[in-house]
């Protein structure tokens, strides 16, 4: 596969979640590798520092402040992104609480960001790419949560297996048009998602990690970036429907 089965100087992506973690990280490698880039997310001021730290690289951003949760607000700025050839639905929240204590607004905070934020951006990109006749790609953010059952991760891993039965239908559905959807499912990675909901356990679940990990380390955005941009770019243009798990090998049979 020659090396300009990577570049996207002729492409334009959308990345929600794009305000820090892996969707910064993704924004900026899909930015380096010649896309134009459109970040979204709530955070205004970390969509700023995207979007300087893609100017500084050489690249181009735009930024859309947007709540995922609301189809309006991903609707408009998906038609003012213009024909999108690149979907990275990346923005997640997580909540931890054992089953037994979970409330409805807990369960109901979840899904509205992790699945239905990732189904809004999924059916406006799909249309658009349909309407413009272009043979897109999709990438949708799972969780290794997918692949284990951990205390206090109910609403977390709920969403997630959602998002991988979404992203397999999708594909089934969208593969006639062309449009390949696939899931990048990571194993932990520090993020400031990951270190605020894990604060008071932090070096326990890392050190747990690192155990399992055959490779002895703990994965960082960049990893799933690289994951991220393979399933962006012509080099996977006969995957689609996959769930891959740039995680260090934790979820291995052993």
């Amino acid at each position: 596969m020659p090396l300009t089965a990577y570049d996207l100087s002729d492409r334009t992506a959308f990345v929600t979640g794009a305000a820090g973690g892996i969707g910064r990280a993704s924004a900026l490698l899909l930015a380096q590798a010649g896309a134009a880039v459109h970040c979204a997310d709530l955070d205004e001021a970390g969509l700023d520092e995207t979007r300087a730290l893609v100017v500084k690289a050489g690249g181009t951003a735009h930024v859309h402040r947007l709540d995922v949760a609301d189809r309006a607000q991903v609707k408009a700025a998906v038609e003012a992104a213009g024909p999108v050839h690149v979907l990275a639905a990346i923005a997640g929240v997580m909540h931890t609480s054992p089953v037994l204590e979970t409330e409805d607004a807990d369960l109901d905070r979840v899904l509205a960001v992790n699945f239905r934020g990732v189904l809004h951006a999924c059916q406006e990109a799909a249309r658009a790419m349909i309407a413009h006749h272009i043979r897109g790609s999709i990438i949708t953010m799972a969780s290794g949560a997918v692949d284990s059952s951990r205390p206090g991760l109910f609403c977390y891993s709920v969403s997630k297996v959602a998002v991988v039965q979404l992203t397999r239908t999708l594909a089934a559905e969208l593969g006639p048009h062309g449009i390949r959807v696939n899931a990048v499912a990571p194993g932990w990675v520090r993020t400031p998602m990951t270190e605020q909901h894990a604060a008071e356990q932090q070096e326990q679940i890392e050190s747990m990690m690192l155990r399992l990990s055959p490779l002895g380390r703990l994965g960082q955005p960049e990893d799933v970036a690289q994951t991220v941009l393979h399933l962006a770019a012509d080099a996977s243009a006969f995957m689609t429907g996959q769930i891959l798990r740039p995680n260090g090998g934790v979820s291995m049979p052993w």
